[in-house]
């Protein structure tokens, strides 16, 4: 997927952009369920058990059973073939983590943007982040524009990789009745698995977000009809 760092801050050099970029290597290297040598890989083939995990793997589980306990089983990387599929948790992860490295070389006017996900980082004097939402039914079009500071935003639907996502309730039940969901959080790591988690949900995924504290939404129905969060609107520009 395509990965875009942006850093405003003074003396940055193409050093700490490719360390950002290795990170994003190594992460693909080890998640990936494309590649036959990575870590899920050998993990979903059996040839390696629970004593052999990297620490990174581990943490990964782990976050993975507390966003299934807090979307009450809507999130499950446990895909309906038996296999598992982490990818709904490791890109928000990964991007999260890959901001700590900006952070901890000293650089604060930054976004990490992989896949559409994106973190963002802001001193108090910056200039605010500006995201586009596209339009699921025109992907030239942008149908919002947020501000953000600080912040994580992810953006789960149909219209970019076709159905990739399930309901882990009912294997059987299609999704169609939401075409995409975009969730702003504290960081993108809790957008990213809410997101995922709400459009498993349809269109209750909606409500599950305006319950939460801390997370934001805006999701598009089938018929091109968008209903969003009671805050939603102090980030639209």
């Amino acid at each position: 997927m395509p990965v875009t760092v942006e850093i405003r801050d003074p003396y940055v050099t193409s050093e700490h952009l490719k360390e950002v970029f290795d990170y994003f290597s190594r992460v693909d290297e080890q998640f990936s369920t494309y590649k036959p040598d990575s870590e899920i890989s050998r993990i979903n083939r059996g040839e390696l058990g629970p004593g052999a995990f990297s620490t990174e793997m581990n943490e990964v589980f782990m976050l993975a059973a507390e966003t299934k306990r807090q979307t009450g089983g809507y999130f499950d990387i446990r895909q309906p073939s038996g296999l598992i599929d982490p990818s709904g948790l490791v890109k928000g992860w990964a991007i999260f983590k890959a901001s700590g490295i900006l952070k901890s070389a000293g650089f604060y006017d930054f976004y990490v943007d992989a896949g559409g996900d994106i973190q963002t980082s802001l001193p108090d004097a910056g200039e605010i982040w500006r995201v586009g939402i596209r339009n699921p039914f025109n992907k030239s079009e942008i149908v919002k524009v947020v501000g953000l500071a600080n912040r994580g935003m992810a953006t789960s639907g149909t219209y970019e990789r076709g159905a990739h996502i399930y309901n882990p309730l009912d294997f059987d039940r299609e999704l169609t009745d939401v075409v995409s969901i975009t969730v702003i959080a504290e960081n993108v790591y809790e957008a990213d698995r809410f997101a995922t988690a709400c459009f498993a949900m349809g269109e209750r995924g909606i409500e599950f977000l305006e319950n939460h504290s801390g997370l934001e939404g805006y999701q598009i129905d089938k018929d091109g009809i968008a209903t969003y969060t009671s805050g939603f609107e102090k980030f639209v520009i």
